[in-house]
């Protein structure tokens, strides 16, 4: 079984699913049901170099919702870093390190959009950090208790969020 985590680098919006194999056939309509959990737009997926995110099919679906693809560059491991520290520290940390059998992803996927997003997005805090200019002129990301934030919240206080819900979805209903 493979997890396909993906995640909002601004408000820290997480969606994870899971299949059986990396195929168009299982992929395809797992990305589609990712994305389409997502309460607002997507108009930007990054992707690491794997090539099950860079084939024709997977550009055509991105394509057709109207989403620009991008890949991350060989051998940079911080191009992901956000998502790599969500796999740690979220995924492995609710499913272990031990092999899954391909023939339970349906009931992992039950798991995952049955409760376990709303746990992600509205109940656990995530560290959001605050830049700070050293002495050196250099950018520092300081994170501080205070700038804590579920990725609901954050979602919240983005002014006049309203216009990138998704069409039908409004903060009343997400409240």
């Amino acid at each position: 079984m493979y997890h396909i985590n993906t995640i909002c680098e601004l408000t820290q919006w997480e969606v994870i699913g899971a299949t059986e194999k990396i195929t168009e056939a299982y992929l395809l309509p797992l990305l589609e049901k990712m994305i389409a959990n997502y309460p607002f737009q997507i108009i930007h997926f990054h992707c690491d170099n794997g090539s099950e995110y860079i084939h024709q099919k997977v550009v055509e679906m991105l394509n057709r919702l109207l989403i620009k693809l991008t890949k991350s560059r060989p051998r940079h491991t911080n191009d992901n870093a956000l998502i790599e520290t969500k796999n740690g520290w979220v995924l492995r940390k609710w499913l272990g390190y031990s092999h899954i059998r391909g023939e339970y992803a349906q009931r992992i996927n039950d798991f995952y959009f049955g409760c376990f997003q709303e746990y992600l997005n509205f109940h656990l805090p995530c560290a959001f950090p605050m830049e700070v200019i050293d002495s050196k002129r250099k950018i520092k990301r300081k994170y501080q208790y205070k700038d804590y934030q579920t990725p609901y919240e954050k979602l919240r206080s983005i002014s006049d969020v309203g216009k990138y819900l998704k069409g039908g979805v409004t903060l009343e209903m997400l409240d």
